[in-house]
């Protein structure tokens, strides 16, 4: 059964950080690609960023590069998160999702894309 259960949302202030997890299982880690989306309230899901089958290639959403970073470790099946500088705008639900497709050097940032996601994970940023 595959599963992807993210953790570590919270609520922290502006300026702060939060290291979101999203543990996997039910299908081989390693070879598959992992992004990660939100959806702020009364907002449609957007792509938040992306990293390659292996960790080779990353890819972020204009609004958060240089404030988050996304690895992995394929030992423990788990991406992350790191999110730094955090602002109210990135208030939102956090979901990890698999990309079953994904390749060693490209990403890919459309949902559509996606075959697997997690139940997501509680950001709240106050200002």
């Amino acid at each position: 059964q595959v599963q992807l259960v993210e953790s570590g949302g919270g609520l922290v202030q502006a300026g702060g950080s939060l290291r979101l997890s999203c543990a996997a299982s039910g299908f081989t880690f390693s070879t598959v690609a992992m992004g990660w989306f939100r959806q702020a309230p009364g907002k449609e899901r957007e792509f938040v960023g992306t990293i390659s089958r292996g960790g080779i290639v990353t890819n972020y959403a204009a609004s958060v590069k240089g404030r988050f970073t996304i690895s992995i470790d394929n030992a423990k099946n788990t991406v992350y998160l790191q999110m730094n500088t955090l602002k109210p705008e990135d208030t939102a639900v956090y979901y990890c999702a698999a990309d079953r497709a994904g390749s060693t050097f490209f990403t890919r940032v459309s949902e559509s894309a996606y075959d697997y996601w997690g139940q997501g994970t509680q950001v709240t940023v106050s200002s």
